[in-house]
């Protein structure tokens, strides 16, 4: 079970720290400066980095937690991204500095080499990257994977965006230096994907979480001829379903959080629970989006309304590290490869 006082501490700084004008003037450029401090005084954003290596020294559910709760709030403010960034560079032994960091590559494909003590190669749609101080990259160097940390400055950044209206950025390492390398061994560009997977899972279903509350806030404070339209068959009808797609869709990514907290990030069965919690919270994210925005009507599409901020974050989430055909074509192939009498005992070995 995850820490409660970390989780505790984490949805304090949100509460308090993660408005929605925050949030707005963050997609219009202006860092969240007091939002970041406080995160990183709390050592939130180095949960998954032993205290050897300058983090916090926290349990892998405790980061899992600590990515849902940031997704409830839609934070914007790379703190999933720099967990990821200081786990990877732990398994390297590489301590991890301060500041916000970013990772990469995000996809398997890709090409990042060091040779001869410089990288090069790039990478596109890394999260956050203009707002980093370090990226942590994961890089081929002859016939292994190293890991290196790199500064922001020795690289060039072409801002992009996501749905979301967060940097996502392309990165060129050309002729980068890193600050530090070490090789890792068992850990490839697929393993990356996994986590990162998992992690936007946990996201996805702390917005998801969001959203159920505030339709059903809404609908009880909205009124329409005489009384609440939380009294209206159909709108009871379409609250239940979103209902169910919040709870399959944090169930699956409590699994996935579960499988890896127990078995590292490698292994078949770890890669099917992540499969079936980005393909679950997908199709939650479409359907509960559109079910939230129902709810609301007009009102909920304005810039001026948080719901945005949520559905907008599900719809560029469940592009990020695979969306739910990727996810489903690989659960589909690691099925396949076991033949049909293996079906239900593949399936429900991590449950």
């Amino acid at each position: 079970m995850p820490d409660t006082i970390i989780a505790d501490t984490a949805t304090r700084i949100f509460q308090d720290l993660c408005e929605p004008q925050t949030i707005n003037a963050a997609e219009a450029g202006t860092w969240p400066a007091a939002l970041w401090d406080a995160l990183e005084e709390s050592g939130l954003p180095l949960t998954w980095v032993s205290d050897e290596f300058g983090g916090a020294g926290a349990e892998m559910l405790d980061g899992f937690a600590v990515a849902r709760i940031a997704g409830r709030f839609a934070a914007p403010v790379p703190l999933a991204e720099t967990l990821l960034a200081g786990w990877l560079l732990a398994q390297a032994g590489i301590s991890a500095p301060p500041g916000p960091m970013a990772i990469a590559p995000v996809h398997e494909d890709g090409t990042l080499a060091l040779a001869g003590g410089r990288l090069q190669g790039r990478a596109r749609h890394v999260p956050f990257a203009r707002n980093a101080r370090h990226i942590a990259v994961l890089a081929r160097q002859g016939a292994s994977m190293v890991v290196a940390l790199v500064a922001a400055d020795a690289v060039t950044v072409a801002p992009g965006k996501s749905l979301a209206g967060e940097p996502r950025d392309e990165v060129s390492f050309d002729g980068a230096a890193p600050v530090a390398a070490k090789p890792t061994a068992g850990l490839d560009f697929a393993a990356l994907v996994r986590l990162g997977a998992a992690i936007r899972a946990q996201q996805m279903a702390g917005a998801l979480d969001h959203i159920l509350d505030q339709s059903v806030q809404f609908s009880l404070d909205r009124v329409q001829f005489g009384r609440p339209i939380a009294k209206f068959q159909a709108v009871q009808h379409n609250l239940a379903t979103l209902a169910g797609e919040v709870a399959a869709a944090g169930a699956a990514a409590d699994a996935a959080a579960e499988a890896v907290a127990r078995h590292g990030i490698s292994g078949e069965q770890v890669a099917a629970e992540i499969a079936i919690a980005k393909m679950r919270a997908g199709e939650a994210a479409g359907t509960g989006a559109a079910i939230a925005h129902q709810v609301h009507g007009a009102m909920g599409f304005t810039y001026e309304h948080s719901l945005h901020h949520a559905t907008r974050r599900l719809w560029a989430w469940r592009e990020e590290f695979g969306n739910e055909a990727v996810w489903a074509a690989r659960l589909g192939r690691m099925v396949a490869a076991h033949g049909a009498d293996a079906l239900w005992p593949f399936l429900t070995a991590g449950s």
